[in-house]
């Protein structure tokens, strides 16, 4: 029966006799390596199912991770995050080791932040929070949409947003619900909503477009963050879109970019990175080969051929493994794969400007308080995301 436990008993469950260490994964550490360094049965890997063995392939290098151990230095636990919504639980039971993929319980703050540009929003923003990921969230969502260089001194920025954190630690990426520019009197609204952004009229905003990378017979596995099996008994994640199609088929990039790897990546087989902009990253997996000549380091267009569909890796039949990463962060590339903007319209508009009512009065609320240089508010503190099954 499942029950409700917190991710501290679980870890810390005999920490009188045990200590913490917190540790980066190292670039280039893959799951099977990590469990050889540290005298760990590589049974734990192998008696995995495809799968979770491909998702030991999404743990990202420079994430924290935990580890527990006893007085006498024997390791006892390990805490590795997967994206933002699982982790890989590597603890004893019955005298061996096992892995269980299990929710990472965190806490969501909520903020406001509201100052007066000085220098440029992006300074600004790191001068009043010292925080590079909302700065570059903000720079993100709010590309070609107001002239940033038009700027006055004086004029106002506001930012609702969310903020995560995992053992008392800011953990994976922002979310900024609303932001807005006054300036010349006039407020600038970006809403994000659905996994996208928009104005004020519920029109699309995205400035980073995909195509899609293959022509394709099916999609044979959506994209799936979070999801309990109720037969298995266990926690299933996909972290990207599975297009089936003949081996051989181009696959082309998604969009211009530069090759970040090119080369075998654990369960994906051969793959390829291609970094896109200042904070996306696409990922090619299973793939039987790649175009003549790629390497890393060089640049290609949108709809360049980059290899083609194969069966490698952890793959039960040919298909591509299409990812897509927002500041190493998985995010499902169905949200930006697109042909063009689009606007809500009908029921979909009323839902979003109802939404987006309550964000504007946080705003106004902000702008009628501010202390200048800034202010920041904390509201909603700290309550649980997940449940953890047992």
């Amino acid at each position: 029966m499942a029950k409700i436990i917190t991710l501290l008993f679980l870890f810390l469950s005999f920490a009188s006799a045990s200590y913490v260490e917190e540790l980066k994964w190292p670039k280039g550490e893959t799951f099977l390596t990590f469990l050889v360094k540290n005298n760990l049965p590589q049974s734990i890997y192998y008696t995995l199912d495809k799968e979770e063995q491909e998702l030991a392939a999404e743990i990202v290098a420079g994430v924290k991770y935990q580890v527990l151990k006893s007085e006498d230095n024997q390791l006892e636990q390990v805490l590795i995050p997967i994206g933002e919504e699982l982790q890989m639980h590597i603890k004893k039971k019955d005298d061996k080791f096992i892995m269980e993929i299990t929710p990472i319980m965190l806490q969501n703050e909520k903020h406001v932040l509201a100052i007066e540009i000085h220098n440029s929003p992006y300074v600004d923003i790191l001068s009043a929070t010292n925080n590079y990921i909302l700065a570059n969230e903000f720079a993100q969502s709010f590309k070609g949409e107001v002239n940033l260089r038009n700027l006055q001194k004086g004029d106002k920025l506001v930012l609702v947003y969310q903020q995560k954190r995992r053992l008392g630690r800011q953990f994976g990426s922002m979310k900024i619900d609303v932001s807005m520019i006054e300036t010349a009197k006039k407020k600038n609204y970006i809403f994000y909503y659905k996994e996208n952004y928009y104005d004020i009229k519920g029109q699309e905003l995205t400035s980073f477009l995909l195509s899609n990378p293959v022509n394709y017979t099916r999609i044979s596995s959506p994209f799936t963050q979070n999801r309990w099996h109720p037969i298995l008994q266990k926690y299933r994640a996909h972290l990207g879109i599975d297009y089936a199609a003949s081996v051989g088929t181009p696959v082309k990039a998604a969009g211009n970019g530069k090759v970040l790897f090119v080369g075998e990546k654990g369960g994906y087989g051969n793959t390829i990175e291609i970094n896109h902009d200042s904070s996306f990253k696409t990922l090619y997996g299973h793939l039987n080969g790649f175009a003549k000549g790629l390497r890393g380091g060089q640049g290609v267009k949108q709809g360049q051929v980059i290899g083609y569909v194969g069966n490698t890796g952890l793959s039960s039949g040919p298909h591509l493994h299409f990812g897509l990463y927002r500041s190493n962060v998985a995010i499902n590339p169905a949200s930006v794969v697109k042909i063009a903007k689009s606007a809500l319209g009908g029921n979909e508009l009323k839902a979003f400007i109802d939404y987006t009512m309550g964000l504007r009065k946080k705003v106004d609320n902000a702008l009628e308080t501010e202390t200048p240089p800034f202010r920041e508010e904390l509201f909603n503190l700290s309550y649980p995301l997940e449940k953890s099954q047992s």
